[in-house]
């Protein structure tokens, strides 16, 4: 399996995946079963743990990851990509997965997460606010409003009445933080967990406003599922103990 690309990935399916969208599994080699998960780009480090200890439970099987932002994870499955797991960063797309009715089930919420400005090292543009975000000349770097940081981002701007001018809005929150990663941005906003996951290549800005716009994250087993019994497995490792741990050491919060 090649490996992720910071950006976006999209599922697998029979043509070749455009550059960047390519899977990764949680662990190289192996020739059992495979476990394909449709996930957040938000989720890559922690699910990629999870995927592991996971791996390391299930002796002969193989979990295949596909990340992206979760608008197009779910229009991927609704249009038939194959996939055994599907995990959104927020209810609203989640919800546009089961209305197209390609996940089993009420889909089962194990994380939250909120926005953080990510800056530069040092923060050169010494933003210090989310009004500042609204300041000529700078720089900033948002998600598309379709995809749920882009979403969250446009609830805090209605409850700030701060609107801001970003110079591009992006598909997927890591594609916002590598814009900000290499200096192509003064600013970016992304969720919490990105920042503490970035260390020291950024810096993070915090704001109170962030606190309208939480973030859930829902799982769910999709349909189309050719190992339903262990796709159902993987939701469990996900909200139990184990998953729980992984998720809270990053920076997520409890469901």
């Amino acid at each position: 399996m090649v490996v992720l690309a910071t950006a976006a990935c999209g599922g697998p399916s029979s043509s070749a995946p455009p550059r960047g969208q390519e899977p990764v599994s949680a662990a190289a080699g192996g020739t059992g079963r495979a476990l394909t998960v449709f996930a957040a780009a938000s989720l890559q480090q922690t699910f990629t743990r999870i995927g592991t200890q996971f791996e390391h439970a299930h002796p002969g099987v193989r979990v295949v990851f596909s990340f992206a932002g979760s608008s197009d994870l779910a229009a991927q499955l609704v249009q038939g990509a194959p996939a055994d797991v599907y995990a959104s960063a927020d209810t609203r797309t989640m919800g546009e997965a089961v209305s197209g009715g390609v996940v089993e089930g009420a889909p089962v919420v194990f994380a939250t997460n909120t926005l953080e400005i990510a800056v530069p090292p040092g923060n050169p543009a010494r933003v210090r606010s989310f009004a500042d975000l609204a300041r000529p000349g700078l720089k900033v770097v948002v998600c598309a409003p379709q995809v749920p940081c882009g979403s969250a981002t446009d609830r805090v701007e209605g409850a700030s009445g701060v609107a801001l001018r970003p110079v591009s809005e992006e598909q997927s929150v890591t594609d916002v933080l590598g814009k900000v990663m290499t200096g192509e941005a003064d600013a970016g906003l992304v969720y919490v967990t990105d920042v503490r996951r970035a260390g020291s290549r950024v810096d993070g800005v915090p704001f109170a406003q962030s606190r309208v716009a939480v973030n859930t994250y829902p799982v769910a087993v999709v349909k189309r599922s050719r190992n339903p019994a262990l796709a159902r497995q993987f939701v469990t490792a996900v909200t139990g103990a184990s998953g729980q741990d992984v998720l809270r050491a990053a920076g997520f919060g409890a469901p």
